[in-house]
């Protein structure tokens, strides 16, 4: 996501700031906008003040008072939770002080999603808006019970388990199944990556186009995840899939390319609100040079633009990770068949696949999807 400035001093800012350190303003983010809101106390909350100010009023999220948000809501409306909180559905018990601390670290991640998926224009449905609207779940798991709580997808309620935002746990598991990249964002990527296959592909009349990049997903789901733990991943995987996961079923394949996508466009649009240009010397080809000056979420922008701007970034960031002795910040191959597929969720989520990219919610009758 790109940086902000305070309005009201020009200090830079980031997106998850409550107050600016420089003039000391309440700090908050309009998500309609992409913009930080500097703020002063009103009667009502708070009016917004400084460089492109209207005069608005706002309040923050309720979520705010746990500090987990900083979005702010019209001082004027109804709702007392954000774009992004509205579509909680249950969260932890916070009478528990490690559940609160774990469960903003859940938060962050998925405001984080949200920045995404706004600024893509995606269409965004809550329960009450639609029957498979997009609703999460952050669970424990029960001390009583040997059954762990499993993050996956259902019919747009995404369970997340809470912990998965323990940063020892989570290893533990990256680490017990052989992945090379675990994170929350990643877990939120990839199943709001479930729900948009449910509301663009099945529902947008993209069906076809998506069996004839991803694969038949009509096929047995529980079954062909039983065989890709059972045998491991297909041969030579790197050639057609973005991670191994993606060739146990096409709906994870396109969950998967999803995720990736969206990791991709995201930090791109850092590179570029650092001013980023990458022109190693020894690169006479070209191959690893790059000037991120490009708009990642323009339309017009091209999935070619795309993949030649994060093959540059990410080596070079590889390289700095190596360079501090960490494990590289991407160790991913992207071959030209899972370009081709970034490029299918490219199209799709600018409206050029299906007839329609922009569905109104469904009544009718629905296949059903479990996916983890």
């Amino acid at each position: 996501m790109k940086l902000f400035s305070c309005p009201s001093c020009d200090q830079v800012v980031f997106f998850g700031n409550v107050r600016c350190e420089r003039c000391g303003h309440a700090l908050g983010y309009e998500p309609r906008a992409n913009r930080i809101l500097a703020l002063e106390q009103a009667e009502d909350g708070f009016v917004s003040v400084g460089r492109g100010s209207d005069g608005a009023h706002w309040r923050y999220c309720d979520n705010y008072q746990y500090g987990v948000c900083n979005w702010l809501v019209p001082a004027d409306g109804t709702d007392i939770l954000c774009l992004a909180d509205r579509h909680n559905m249950m969260v932890p018990d916070l009478s528990d002080p490690n559940n609160q601390i774990l469960w903003g670290k859940m938060e962050a991640a998925k405001h984080q999603l949200f920045y995404t998926l706004l600024r893509l224009q995606l269409p965004l449905y809550t329960r009450d808006e639609h029957q498979e609207g997009l609703g999460f779940k952050f669970l424990a798991d029960d001390p009583a019970s040997t059954e762990k709580v499993m993050t996956g997808h259902d019919l747009g309620v995404i369970t997340v388990a809470l912990a998965e935002a323990d940063d020892l746990e989570r290893e533990k598991r990256r680490s017990a199944m052989g992945e090379p990249y675990r994170t929350l964002l990643g877990h939120f990527r990839h199943e709001v990556g479930h729900w948009y296959w449910d509301i663009l592909v099945r529902d947008g009349g993209a069906l076809e186009a998506c069996r004839a990049v991803f694969g038949d997903d009509s096929q047995d789901y529980g079954q062909a995840l039983q065989a890709h733990y059972a045998n491991g991943p297909k041969p030579d995987w790197q050639e057609e899939f973005v991670s191994a996961y993606a060739g146990a079923h096409p709906w994870e394949d396109f969950a998967e390319t999803w995720a990736h996508y969206l990791h991709i466009i995201d930090t791109l649009e850092v590179g570029g609100s650092y001013g980023m240009t990458i022109h190693p010397r020894l690169d006479r080809d070209g191959i690893l040079t790059t000037d991120l000056d490009f708009k990642v979420y323009d339309d017009a922008t091209t999935i070619e633009e795309i993949a030649d701007g994060w093959l540059a970034i990410s080596q070079a960031l590889n390289s700095m990770n190596r360079a501090m002795g960490l494990q590289d910040l991407y160790p991913f191959v992207l071959s030209p068949t899972v370009i081709g597929k970034l490029g299918f969720i490219h199209d799709l989520v600018h409206g050029r696949v299906g007839t329609a990219a922009r569905p109104a919610p469904a009544s009718a009758e629905v296949v059903q999807q479990t996916a983890a």
